[in-house]
């Protein structure tokens, strides 16, 4: 098939899709929608920007859209259900299903922690036909009784190893125990460990398979190459590279949020406008950072690996690595940014001896060798005149934020009272929270969502077995049972009464 109107969708869909100019699908998208829209469960494997959300979006409407029946949408029903696992690739496939469904008359919802939950509560009473969820979020409706997945016919697991990865497997066996078990269920995903084959056993039956690029491959239009440098000379080195021509939109991925906020400021100092994006920053400022991003307004985005999913901007044109992801999959997300929707793109990564590791470790998975080039004439006169703080020492650097152990090895002393740890496990770093709150593996997504610190304070289900580190009986401080609290650290270091805060400032 080559044209989408060869694939029997509702009229509406291809008029919209016409309108739009899309007349020839992807690779992903010409396997996938028929196998879809036979009804047969689906197992997708597909490096981004693909166009995958299409390929499940388009057969989902066409399927809703025929099964619809004006003024039968039951209270607090959902019919399709998306779950997604960060706000920024939610809010993005919602976007989607708006804009391909424009003329069916569908109801599109989408929730997500970090905004107030009771307009989401509000926005679900006349029954959904499309909720695209995040996961922490959604159980904390269900609890709630704010939502029933009683009538769900199709369900959708997008980057699954990346939930798989942010601890959401737990989160997912709950919510699946709600669903009908006679659904047709997707599940797509940019890599294939073995862990994706054992999710695909326990949601699907017999799923059909589709794959159009190897397990883990990068992007086959990305140039990829390195610099080896020195940690205290990565941010002159980064100055020089953004202000060459050929870098005209670019990412810029950190391991950690203070990183990402540190090397702002340092950029700033360059003359070089950049905004941050990561855990730290409210829905709005994220949200408010991504426009300005796609719009043009501001050429480079500071991020956590909280965008390196699932964030469809063509027009960025590189993608640099200043810290090496200790997931070496997160690799392929990251660089995936660029060279979207038929475009060339660029990937750079600045390399310490403390991440010679990490540089393996993406080498084997990748298959791609990323020899360094020539650090640019002059550089060693270009750190020397350098401002002192595009220059911080390591021994600085490492004091201002755990940035795990791809710096070169020693650790500063951690806080936390007398003989008490109060810093992250070791081997972590302060961006370890998934996108919902709960641990995720070390370099992946902190989104920092009200709904995952809700639940580690005890307001809902929690993955973690519903224990919690022991409180001290430090400074004296009273509790809420009247007990003393001290200065006892939750891991990644920070405190429980801090965590309600935090709670409090993201509702």
């Amino acid at each position: 098939m080559t044209q989408f109107s060869d694939f029997g969708l509702a009229a509406p869909l291809i008029k919209t899709l016409d309108a739009l100019g899309y007349t020839q699908p992807t690779p992903i998208q010409t396997q996938a929608i028929p196998l879809v829209l036979s009804g047969k469960d689906m197992l997708g494997i597909a490096q981004t920007g693909t166009g995958k959300t299409a390929a499940f979006a388009l057969p989902l409407l066409h399927h809703l859209n025929a099964s619809q029946k004006e003024g039968d949408r039951i209270r607090k029903s959902v019919r399709g259900l998306v779950l997604a696992p960060t706000r920024e690739l939610a809010t993005q496939i919602a976007e989607s299903f708006r804009e391909y469904g424009r003329l069916l008359g569908l109801r599109v919802n989408v929730v997500l922690g970090g905004v107030p939950i009771n307009k989401q509560i509000r926005t679900l009473e006349k029954g959904t036909d499309v909720l695209i969820a995040t996961p922490g979020r959604l159980e904390d409706l269900m609890q709630q009784k704010a939502v029933t997945l009683d009538y769900v016919t199709h369900l959708v697991l997008d980057e699954a190893d990346q939930m798989l990865d942010m601890g959401f497997i737990h989160a997912l066996k709950r919510i699946a125990k709600a669903l009908p078990r006679e659904r047709q269920t997707m599940l797509f995903s940019a890599t294939m460990p073995s862990e994706i084959e054992a999710l695909s056993k326990q949601f699907q039956k017999d799923p059909g398979k589709v794959s159009v690029a190897p397990v883990s491959s990068t992007a086959e239009r990305v140039s990829q190459h390195a610099y080896f440098v020195k940690q205290k000379d990565k941010a002159v080195l980064l100055s020089r590279l953004l202000k060459e021509r050929e870098v005209s939109r670019a990412i810029i991925f950190t391991r950690t949020k203070h990183g990402a906020n540190r090397l702002v400021g340092q950029l700033d100092k360059s003359n070089l406008d950049a905004m941050a994006i990561h855990g730290n920053k409210t829905q709005n400022q994220r949200q408010k950072a991504l426009n300005s991003f796609r719009e043009g307004k501001c050429a480079f985005l500071v991020a956590t690996d909280v965008a390196a999913r699932g964030i469809d901007i063509p027009e960025v044109s590189h993608v640099f690595n200043f810290d090496l992801p200790e997931v070496p999959e997160q690799y392929v997300h990251r660089i995936g940014r660029t060279a979207r929707a038929g475009r060339e793109g660029t990937a750079v990564s600045l390399i310490s001896d403390g991440e010679r590791n990490l540089h393996r470790a993406i080498e084997k998975l990748t298959n791609v060798r990323l020899d360094g080039l020539p650090l640019p004439d002059g550089f060693a006169q270009e750190v020397k005149d350098a401002p002192e703080e595009l220059t911080a020492s390591h021994r600085d650097r490492r004091k201002s934020e755990f940035s795990g152990r791809g710096d070169g090895g020693k650790r500063p002393a951690r806080g936390g009272g007398k003989g008490r740890s109060g810093g992250p496990p070791r081997g972590r770093n302060n961006d370890t929270r998934s996108s919902e709150g709960r641990p995720a593996r070390s370099g992946q997504d902190d989104g920092g969502n009200r709904d995952g610190l809700e639940r580690a304070m005890g307001a809902g289900p929690r993955g973690d077995g519903g224990k919690r580190p022991a409180r001290g009986g430090g400074n004296g401080r009273p509790t809420r049972g009247g007990k003393p609290q001290g200065q006892a650290k939750r891991p990644g270091g920070q405190s429980s009464r801090g965590n309600r805060a935090r709670a409090r400032q993201d509702s």
